[in-house]
């Protein structure tokens, strides 16, 4: 043999021989040495029969000559593992003989070698056991006795293995276990799929050509256990990045698109799944988008509910930040069908529909498609969902769509506001947020935010905000807007409205509200009866339609105000009455006419409106004359102030003072003395009702005159912010450019913020953050 195996027998304890070195030089005495009681001798012995068969293929015969196989078949088992291994060794070598491999198979050996491939045995005996396997392997009848004995799981789990050669082996004995053998593809492709997640295993499946042989089993095979088990593989190894790479060099997109189209929903699921896995990488989304959306919308339509999850699924995977993807569906005439999935019985479907909606909305074709399908109508049940994954898309779904005005009216006509509101009390933090940001994009106008407000919504989001772990920057976004859009609301709780925070009519100041108080609405205080409390100042400049009797107007705002009920139309029917009537004759006719356009309002079902303010509408109207023409922003400052102070009666010139609109200029040491609070008790009294319109005021104190000093900057352009302070106080805030530096001609300076005086010195500008400033808020 070349080498000469020397053992050394170490005798018994008592009466026992110096140790005995034992050497050979012919294989048959190693051969006879395997028969040794001896754990050292056995493997000495097999060590010296490796290396004697790793020499060629000659020796291998002259060993199986000799008898060597069946003592060794015994010794793989062998309870001492350094005899157990070194056996495994000389199998694993000899097995690549023919001769060899035929008594291999009669000793059935493929079960003692199955066993030694458990995880706590030495990586050498796994690399020989796999290697002999791997050998015995390419015979039919040992692929059925490898696989009916369990073999293929332990040899899956092996592919794990952090010893190449063992990754190799195993690798090498999955791949002739599979090859074309048909009844046990759909098996091992099911065990197989659970370890193509390591990337290293498919890698080496990949190299050694087993990977095509997967796939062609998905082109090739018209078996649906076979081809869903296959996909399924897929779908496990696309899990991770560096898989979805290997998948896709191998074209793995077109044997999936191709599974769609097969008669079995199984095959189509799993073919959908794995379309979903794939789509993470960008080559693979690209390759779907062009070939596999018509058929995944296709499967929509599908009576099979899971063909049809799996199918918008994958759908929602490829226009996820896909344009062009998103227009392929469109292309496919997917809208229809998407819509109609968000009536699907599986919650999946229906969130995941929602998100491909929401996905081709971000192009306004699309949106505008979407919408004709009456998308708001059909959110309105999926917004009742007890699912948190359904109620977190519907929202987000909302929220993509609610930038129409023409979708916000929808949404309420279908009673969907309702449960969007009470979504912002979910415990799950996605549905809160989305839910947040939808209230936000619908309360964009009055009406919607008016019913918003109306279900709570303020009061639900000014609890979010108060907890840091509840809120988030669309429940605070959420608030702002709603209250943008409620600037009565707005003012009575912040005390603060912006120059974007344009006061239009309905505006009623009603004070500041004390935390916890309810905020009522226009109509609710003017129900109320007449107290002592401060009175609620309404904007309603109304367009009037006839200006023939200017005295009517003052007896038409008593009667509005004594009858709340009435509308708008009633008011101007009485103001249009004749000029040349006496005051006793006017009453008659109102007396007349209230119960008439009461009974129309009430034929028209009409809700409450207050009573239009043509004084105020005359002092816009005449302002506009006036200060527009003024060239610089500072100057129609100026005389708006003056002319707020000396606010004229209808036809006159502005700048003429009339001493009892808003009482004029007070002297700061005789402010004590302006009895503006019995002019307004006066007013109430003669209206008996705490609600004022603002033009009725002719005594009027700081927030007063700041109150109508921004209802009229922002009729006619002037932009200017309004601030309540203390103690009945409020003041405008403008925005103005000074002069350049003399001698410095065309130099851009940054504007300066100042307070506009409408009580001492009307129209004098103080500049923000001086003492005068602070003299002005405070005294």
């Amino acid at each position: 043999m070349g080498k000469k195996v020397k053992k050394e027998v170490e005798p018994p304890p008592k009466d026992v021989f110096d140790p005995l070195l034992i050497e050979s030089k012919t294989a048959a005495t190693v051969v006879l040495m395997l028969s040794s009681p001896e754990n050292e001798v056995l493997a000495k012995a097999c060590d010296a029969l490796y290396k004697f068969a790793s020499k060629g293929d000659e020796n291998k015969v002259t060993l199986l000559g000799l008898g060597a196989v069946e003592p060794l078949y015994k010794l793989i088992s062998h309870e001492d593992p350094i005899v157990r291994r070194n056996a495994i060794m000389v199998f694993g070598i000899m097995a690549s003989n023919h001769d060899v491999k035929k008594l291999l198979r009669e000793l059935d050996v493929t079960s003692s070698l199955i066993s030694q491939l458990a995880p706590e045995e030495d990586v050498v005996i796994h690399e020989f056991a796999t290697l002999c396997l791997a050998h015995m392997a390419v015979e039919y009848t040992t692929k059925v006795q490898i696989f009916e004995q369990g073999g293929l799981e332990p040899l899956i789990r092996l592919l794990g293995s952090p010893d190449p050669d063992v990754k190799k082996n195993s690798v090498e004995c999955i791949y002739l276990l599979v090859q074309e053998f048909s009844d046990l593809h759909a098996e091992a492709l099911a065990v197989l799929g659970n370890y193509l997640e390591d990337v290293h295993a498919l890698q080496l499946i990949q190299q050694t050509g087993g990977l095509k042989k997967l796939l062609s089993f998905i082109g090739v095979s018209t078996v649906p256990d076979i081809q869903k088990n296959a996909a399924k593989a897929i779908t496990k190894a696309a899990y991770d990045s560096e898989n979805r790479k290997i998948l896709n060099e191998e074209e793995v997109e077109k044997y999936l698109i191709n599974l769609l189209e097969t008669d079995n929903d199984e095959v189509k699921v799993a073919a959908s799944q794995a379309i979903s896995a794939m789509c993470e990488n960008l080559a693979s989304k690209h390759a779907f988008g062009l070939q596999g959306i018509p058929q995944l919308v296709q499967l929509l339509s599908s009576d099979n509910e899971e063909v049809k999850e799996a199918a918008v699924t994958a759908l929602a995977n490829l226009t996820a930040a896909s344009p062009r993807n998103a227009r392929a569906v469109a292309e496919a005439e997917g809208i229809k069908p998407l819509v109609n999935t968000l009536n699907a019985q599986r919650d999946g479907a229906i969130a995941n529909a929602a998100t491909v909606l929401t996905n081709l909305a971000m192009q306004e074709p699309f949106r505008i498609n979407i919408q004709s399908h009456g998308i708001m109508s059909v959110l309105a049940e999926p917004l009742r969902s007890t699912s948190s994954q359904v109620q977190s898309k519907a929202a987000f779904t909302v929220a993509a769509f609610g930038c129409d005005a023409d979708a916000r009216n929808e949404l309420r006509n279908a009673g969907g506001l309702r449960p969007l509101v009470e979504l912002l009390c979910s415990k799950n933090e996605e549905v809160r947020r989305n839910a947040c940001w939808a209230v936000m994009v619908c309360a964009s106008d009055e009406l919607t935010a008016g019913e918003l407000c109306r279900l709570d919504a303020l009061d639900i989001l000014e609890e979010i905000n108060l907890s840091t772990g509840r809120k988030n920057n669309f429940s605070e976004a959420a608030l702002e807007k709603l209250l943008d859009n409620n600037l009565s609301r707005k003012y009575s709780q912040m005390g603060y409205l912006s120059s974007s925070n344009i006061i239009t009519d309905g505006f009623y100041d009603c004070g500041q509200i004390k935390p916890g108080e309810k905020f009522l609405s226009l109509e609710e205080l003017s129900m109320q009866e007449l107290t002592d409390r401060r009175a609620v100042i309404f904007i309603n400049a109304k367009p009037q339609e006839d200006l023939e009797v200017e005295k009517a107007q003052d007896s038409s705002y008593e009667q509005a105000i004594l009858s709340p009920s009435i509308s708008r139309k009633g008011s101007r029917e009485k103001a249009r009455k004749s000029k040349g009537k006496k005051e006793e004759e006017k009453s008659k006719e109102v007396i007349q006419i209230t119960p008439k356009v009461q009974d129309e309002i009430k034929l028209e079902n009409s809700q409450w409106l207050p009573p239009p303010d043509f004084i105020l509408l005359d002092y816009i109207n005449n302002a506009s004359k006036i200060i527009l023409p003024l060239t610089t922003t500072r100057e129609q400052v100026v005389a708006l102030a003056q002319g707020i102070i000396e606010a004229i009666d209808p036809g006159i010139h502005w700048n003429r003072l009339v001493a009892d609109k808003m009482g004029g200029p007070i002297e700061r040491d005789k402010l004590h003395d302006f009895s503006w609070e019995l002019h307004i008790s006066e007013i109430e009294f003669e209206l008996k009702c705490n609600v004022v319109p603002i033009g009725k005021v002719k005594k009027g104190t700081f927030y007063h005159r700041a109150l109508l000093f921004k209802v009229i900057a922002d009729r006619i352009g002037i932009g200017c912010s309004l601030v309540r302070g203390k103690y009945n106080r409020a003041w405008n805030e403008v925005k103005l450019v000074d002069d350049s530096p003399q001698g410095i001609a065309g130099l851009l300076l940054p504007p300066h913020e100042y307070i506009v005086d409408l009580m001492f010195a009307p129209g004098f500008l103080i500049k923000q953050g001086s003492a005068e400033a602070d003299q002005y808020k405070n005294i």
